[in-house]
């Protein structure tokens, strides 16, 4: 079967076996009147939602809020500064790390994603955080997580370690064959009778 279109005669089970952009989600909801905040998984559990009911379901909103309008640009940094739901990572905020942790210091995804989940603690347990990242990312063996919304990103990792003597252009080649076909995303020995 070829990929259907994302509209409104969508079946649940064709939008759950094929891969969509973000971009194509965001477009459906706008249709559809559907809050396009948030993430992927998000957006895309919100789609289902509407799908099997036929009702747009509000998107909820963080309850947590800790000096919302705290500006990262201007404000004077201490490690005892607190993260705030309105968190930025500026040129201000480096500056603090720069001293902190020393000219090496530079911005990771990881790291991004402890302020996310760490709204309240302070900028010397955000110092911690990437001192213990650093020594994580020594260990030969270390390999970040890759968030379960990234598919292309994962897709890639699995298929080029499963692979090396592939390159990133054959994993491209047969990641785009993959998420036009129903079914998974992860990356499956068999991919490579793709065509």
């Amino acid at each position: 079967m070829e990929r259907p279109d994302l509209n409104e005669h969508i079946s649940l089970p064709d939008f759950n076996d094929f891969y969509w952009l973000k971009a194509e989600l965001v477009v459906f909801c706008k249709t559809a009147g559907i809050a396009t905040s948030g993430g992927k998984i998000e957006v895309a559990d919100r789609i289902r939602q509407y799908i099997s009911t036929g009702m747009v379901v509000k998107s909820e909103t963080k309850n947590v809020k800790i000096n919302s309008i705290f500006n990262w640009n201007r404000e004077t940094l201490t490690p005892q500064t607190i993260i705030t739901d309105s968190y930025q990572n500026t040129e201000n905020v480096r500056g603090l790390f720069v001293r902190e942790i020393g000219p090496h210091f530079c911005f990771n995804v990881t790291f991004m994603k402890w302020f996310k989940d760490n709204v309240g603690k302070t900028l010397e347990d955000a110092v911690s955080e990437w001192k213990r990242i650093s020594e994580l990312k020594k260990d030969k063996n270390y390999v970040s997580e890759i968030d379960p919304q990234f598919e292309y990103n994962r897709y890639m990792r699995a298929f080029l370690s499963d692979n090396p003597e592939l390159s990133s252009k054959d994993a491209m080649k047969y990641w785009k064959l993959k998420s036009q076909k129903r079914g998974t995303n992860e990356y499956e020995k068999n991919d490579l009778i793709l065509k």
